[in-house]
């Protein structure tokens, strides 16, 4: 299985005024597809070359590959992001099961996004900050460069099936907000595709 890059479903320009037209296009077209170009390469001729990238990522820990490194940051590059723009929509709203569930974990919506942001704004250097599914129990965890809470505790130090997630790296934000990480992250909450995250949570 060759992968290839996933259309948008929405516009670059979509999500103006929070995530700017110009860096969605860098972001999609140039940081996505060199995850996807340099996956392929590193998979072909390989048994791993027919797996989706979903299969991939859940036996990762079994794979056995020259680059085993360099494939864990391609193609955990390519299901985080290609997760990550169907994680975005304007105008959306939390509510039903998800709402209640968060909720129940965090007392309140408020104090669950202060806590999503301090993770946020504390992580070190380059990754994503996730909101996950740890068998019924909501948390919030950070993963390094691409690492995913698919590929489990050994790879990734933590797990989960992944409710929403926000890209950390400086690519996905220094056109518009230069050194405001804080900025970025609490524009996220417009954006956030909560009809998605939802969808999630009953897997």
């Amino acid at each position: 299985m060759t992968y290839t890059l996933p259309s948008l479903p929405y516009s670059y320009n979509a999500l103006e005024p929070f995530f700017d037209e110009k860096t969605m296009i860098i972001h999609h077209t140039k940081h996505h597809q060199n995850y996807i170009n340099n996956s392929n390469s590193i998979l072909k001729n390989t048994p791993f070359s027919s797996l989706s990238i979903d299969e991939l990522i859940s036996i990762f820990n079994e794979i056995i590959v020259e680059d085993k490194n360099l494939l864990r940051n391609n193609a955990g590059g390519h299901i985080n992001h290609s997760f990550f723009w169907t994680s975005l929509k304007l105008g959306t709203v939390l509510t039903n099961d998800l709402k209640i569930e968060i909720e129940k974990q965090f007392g309140t919506i408020e104090a669950f996004k202060e806590k999503f942001e301090t993770v946020a704004l504390n992580h070190f250097g380059s990754g994503w900050v996730w909101l996950v599914n740890q068998n019924g129990v909501l948390s919030i965890v950070s993963t390094i460069n691409q690492d995913n809470p698919l590929m489990g505790k050994l790879i990734s130090n933590t797990y989960g099936y992944p409710i929403i997630g926000l890209d950390l790296w400086e690519h996905a934000y220094y056109l518009k907000y230069q050194n405001r990480r804080l900025d970025y992250i609490k524009s996220f909450w417009n954006v956030v595709n909560w009809e998605k995250a939802s969808d999630r949570l009953q897997k």
